[in-house]
C-alpha cells in the first residue's frame, strides 16, 4: 500500500479502493487512534502501512491484526484500539465479530495458487477472506470532515460511536514529585540507605527524576440557541474527555452549570440524559462575559483555572457588553497556562472573527481552532496536549 499508487482489485475477489484512497483511510484510522489516546507515533504508522501492504488492505482481519501488532504500545492501548477499530471500520453484515483483547485473531488463511490467479474454488468452499471494508472505512473518513450540523440520523449515530472513543489529556508538566530513574539527579536518601545496607561499602548511586503529569483541562461548552446544531456532539466530546480524569466541564448560555458529575456516567447516552436534566438554559441566549466572570470568581480564581488549559467551545455570540467579555478573558489568560477557543463557524468560507464578542475575546486566546467536525475536534485534542502549534494566535505561556 505504501509503495504504490495504482488501483487494484482485492485478492480472491475482494475489491478494495485504490491504493492512494486506501492510504487515506488508514491514515484517518491512525488519527482516530491518536485522538483516543493511543501513542501511535510516525514510526508506528509507517510500520502499520507496510504491514497492511504485505497482507491484504481490503480485508478486515488483516487490517485489524496489522494495526494491533504495530500501533499498540502496551496493554493500556488494546482496549482503546478495540473501541476505535469497531467505530471506524464498523461491523458489516456477515462480518465475523472482532477478536477480544485477550484472544489474538487467527492467522489469515493461505491463498491457494488458483485463488491468487483468480481461479474458482471447489463447491461449498467458504471464502477465507472477510467482507470488504474499504467502502465503509472510506465513508467514515468522509464523515470525519463533514460539518456536524449537516449530518443525518445515521451519520450522527456513527459520529457518536467515534466520539465515544476519544480521549483528552492536557499538556504534560513537570511535577514536584520524583520517582526512581536510571538517569537524572542523585537521590541522596536512597543512596545513603544503600550504603548503610552494605555496611558502608561503595554502592551504586541511586537517582531520581521528576514525574510528568498532565495539566488540568477545563471545558466551557456553549449550549445557547446559536450553538444548538453542535451542542450534543461537543458535550459527547466533553464526556469522553471527562473519563480520563483531571477534566472539568461547564455549560454556558444564560447560566453557568457545572456538569462534571453528570458526565461521570460511563454510558454516553446516560450521561447526555443527566446533563439534559441538569442544564436549565438549553437553546437560550448567550451571556459569555457575565458567566465567565462567575466562573472565575467561584472556581477559577480559587485554583481550578490556575495552570490549567481552558477550552471555550462557542461561536462567540455575546448578548451583553463585549467589553466585559474582553476584561474577563484577560483575567482568564493571566490565570491559565493556555486558553483555547474552538469555534464551529470558523470553518465556513469567508469567516472572520468580526462578531463583537469574538473580536473582544481573541486577543486573550492562545489558540483559535475550528470545532465543526470530528477532524476539527481531533485537532483540538492535539492542541490541548501540546502536539499541534499550528493554530496558535497568541503568545502562550
Amino acid at each position: 500500500m505504501a509503495g504504490g499508487g495504482r488501483a487494484e482489485s482485492g485478492r480472491a475477489g475482494v475489491p478494495v479502493a485504490g491504493l492512494a484512497g486506501a492510504d487515506a483511510v488508514l491514515l484517518g484510522f491512525v488519527r482516530a487512534l491518536r485522538a483516543a489516546g493511543v501513542d501511535a507515533s510516525a514510526e508506528r504508522m509507517y510500520a502499520f502501512l507496510r504491514a497492511v501492504a504485505v497482507l491484504r488492505p481490503g480485508v478486515r482481519a488483516d487490517v485489524y491484526a496489522a494495526g494491533r501488532a504495530t500501533l499498540c504500545g502496551g496493554p493500556d492501548d488494546l482496549e482503546r484500539y478495540e473501541r476505535v477499530f469497531a467505530a471506524y471500520f464498523g461491523a458489516t453484515a456477515g462480518s465475523p465479530p472482532l477478536p477480544t483483547v485477550r484472544t489474538p485473531p487467527p492467522p489469515p488463511p493461505r491463498l491457494r495458487a488458483r485463488d491468487a490467479a483468480g481461479g474458482c474454488r471447489t463447491p461449498g468452499e467458504r471464502d477465507p477472506l472477510g467482507p470488504p471494508t474499504a467502502a465503509l472505512a472510506s465513508s467514515t473518513e468522509v464523515l470525519r470532515h463533514r460539518d456536524v450540523a449537516a449530518l443525518d440520523a445515521v451519520e450522527r449515530a456513527q459520529l457518536h460511536r467515534l466520539l465515544a472513543a476519544f480521549a483528552l489529556r492536557g499538556e504534560a508538566r513537570r511535577s514536584a514529585r520524583r520517582r526512581p530513574a536510571r538517569r537524572g539527579e542523585v537521590d541522596p536518601r536512597r543512596t545513603v540507605r544503600e550504603l548503610l545496607r552494605r555496611g558502608g561499602e561503595p554502592a551504586r548511586l541511586r537517582r531520581h527524576a521528576r514525574v510528568d503529569r498532565p495539566r488540568r483541562v477545563v471545558l466551557l461548552v456553549d449550549v445557547s440557541g446559536s450553538m444548538a446544531p453542535y451542542a450534543d456532539a461537543l458535550l459527547r466530546f466533553a464526556h469522553a474527555a471527562a473519563r480520563g480524569g483531571r477534566t472539568e466541564v461547564f455549560t454556558i448560555g444564560t447560566r453557568l452549570t457545572r456538569v462534571t458529575r453528570e458526565l461521570s456516567h460511563r454510558d454516553p447516552d446516560l450521561a447526555m440524559a443527566a446533563v439534559a436534566a441538569a442544564v436549565p438554559d438549553w437553546r437560550g441566549g448567550t451571556r459569555l462575559g457575565e458567566l465567565l466572570r462567575e466562573f472565575l470568581n467561584r472556581w477559577g480564581q480559587r485554583g481550578m483555572a490556575r495552570g490549567a488549559i481552558v477550552v471555550l467551545l462557542s461561536d462567540g455570540w455575546e448578548r451583553d457588553d463585549p467589553a466585559l467579555l474582553g476584561a474577563q478573558m484577560r483575567r482568564l489568560h493571566a490565570l491559565a497556562h493556555r486558553v483555547v477557543w474552538a469555534n464551529p463557524r470558523k470553518a465556513r468560507p469567508g469567516y472572520a472573527p468580526t462578531a463583537a464578542g469574538m473580536a473582544a475575546a481573541l486577543p486573550s486566546v492562545d489558540a483559535f481552532v475550528e470545532g465543526h467536525s470530528l477532524a476539527a475536534l481531533e485537532r483540538l485534542a492535539a492542541v490541548v496536549r501540546g502536539a499541534d502549534s499550528g493554530a496558535v494566535v497568541g503568545a502562550g505561556r
